[in-house]
This record gives structure tokens, sequence and C-alpha cells, in this order.
């Protein structure tokens, strides 16, 4: 067997084998607008400080990854393929401001950020169709640019 480590992520498969990826998205969906985190009154509550529930769910998430790291460095812990994981220290730029700024400027504006686009269609909110076509052509134009933003 040769001895270099082959990332998983890399290696190519048949279509099927991406199914739980779709399960957990599905699965993910579903928490997501029964915790009514898709909810654009609930995001606009959070914005106008109305509300504690969006902060609670986002500060139980950062709790949640935070706790879910040490345990990953602490006891060595490997992805389910047996690779070693890495967490790689990344420098502070203000191209990190003006994003924040923007993303939060988009998500304040239509309600919502990107994960919960697919789940607000699904449930039929039809007109935040306009909003994934913009941030998919928002991530195209930062790709095109890239060199040229601040960093």
């Amino acid at each position: 067997m040769d001895s270099i480590c082959i990332n998983e992520s890399r290696k190519q498969h048949k279509w099927h084998y991406n199914i739980k990826y779709l399960i957990v998205g599905l699965i993910f969906g579903v928490l997501f607008v029964k915790a009514e985190v898709v909810s654009w009154f609930r995001i606009q509550e959070m914005f106008r400080l109305q509300s504690f529930h969006m902060f609670g769910i986002i500060g139980s998430a950062v709790v949640i990854g935070m706790i879910s790291v040490w345990l990953i460095k602490r006891f060595d812990i490997k992805t389910l393929s047996g690779e070693k994981i890495t967490f790689n220290d990344k420098k502070f730029n203000k191209g990190q401001i003006y994003g924040g700024v923007l993303f939060g400027l988009g998500w304040g504006l239509t309600g919502a950020c990107p994960g919960p686009l697919f789940a607000q269609i699904g449930l039929g909110a039809t007109v935040v169709i306009v909003t994934l076509i913009s941030a998919v052509a928002g991530t195209w134009v930062y790709g095109r640019f890239r060199d040229q933003l601040p960093h």
C-alpha cells in the first residue's frame, strides 16, 4: 500500500456517495425551519435588538464549536477516513471588516444569510431566489476581483 495519505475530499466517488450529505442538509434545513432561524421576522427582531432568540441560537453554535475544537485538539480526534484534523492560524486583515459589514448589511436587508436561503425558498418564499442569485453573483465577483481587493 502506498504510504502517501490521500485527502478524502480529493478522491473521486460515485454520485450516490454524496446522498448522505443531501440527507444531512435536509435534516439541517428542517431544524432551521423548526427553530425559526429562517424566519425573516426573527432575523429582523435580532437586528432591532427586540428578541434574544437568534442571539441564543448563534451563541449556542459558537459555544458548541469552541467545545468541539477543544475536544478535537485535546483527544487528537481524526476524520472518519483516519486523517488528522489540523487548524491553521489565520492572519487578521482589514478586508475582513469590509466583508463583515457588507455581509451584515445584506443579512439585515434581505433577512437571510446564505445557509437559510434554500430553506426559505423551500418554504415558498420564492422572492428569496433573487437573494440567492445575488449571493452567487457576489461570490463570483469576489472570486474574479479577489487580487485587487484589500486583504
